[in-house]
C-alpha cells in the first residue's frame, strides 16, 4: 500500500503544518488546495490515504468523499476529515458520504500520526 497521503484544505498554513508533521512521520504528501484540485490530482499518483478539510471552496469535504468512494480504486482508502467542525449531524453526514474517521482542528501532532500510521503500518 502507499505510504503517500493526499491533504486537501483551503488553508496554506494548515496544509504547511500537515505536510510538516506527516513527512516528518515519514510518509510522502500530495497537497491539495480544495477539493477539486484533490480529484484532479487523484488521478495522477496512487494514495494511501486522503485528509480533507469540510468547509472549502468549489467542491467541499463531503462532496469530496462522496466523489473519491465513487472511484473504484479509492473506494476503499482510508479518509479522514479533519475540521473545526464537531457537530454531530457533521459528523453523520461524514460517515454517510464514507469518511473513516474525524480529527477537530487545531489538531495535536502525535494524533495526527498516529492516525496515518494506524491507516498505513
Amino acid at each position: 500500500m502507499s505510504k503517500t497521503i493526499m491533504t486537501a484544505d483551503d488553508s496554506p498554513s494548515m496544509r504547511q503544518m500537515i505536510n510538516f508533521t506527516l513527512r516528518n512521520a515519514g510518509f510522502e504528501v500530495v497537497e491539495a488546495v480544495d477539493g477539486q484540485d484533490a480529484l484532479t490530482k487523484l488521478t495522477g499518483a496512487p494514495v494511501g490515504m486522503l485528509i480533507t478539510d469540510l468547509n472549502m471552496p468549489n467542491i467541499d469535504g463531503i462532496e469530496l468523499i462522496r466523489q473519491v468512494r465513487a472511484l473504484p480504486q479509492y473506494k476503499y482508502v482510508p479518509i479522514i476529515m479533519l475540521t473545526t467542525e464537531s457537530q454531530d449531524e457533521k459528523k453523520q453526514a461524514g460517515k454517510a458520504a464514507g469518511a473513516s474517521g474525524w480529527i477537530v482542528k487545531p489538531f495535536r501532532a502525535e494524533q495526527l500520526v498516529a492516525v496515518a500510521k494506524k491507516f498505513l503500518p
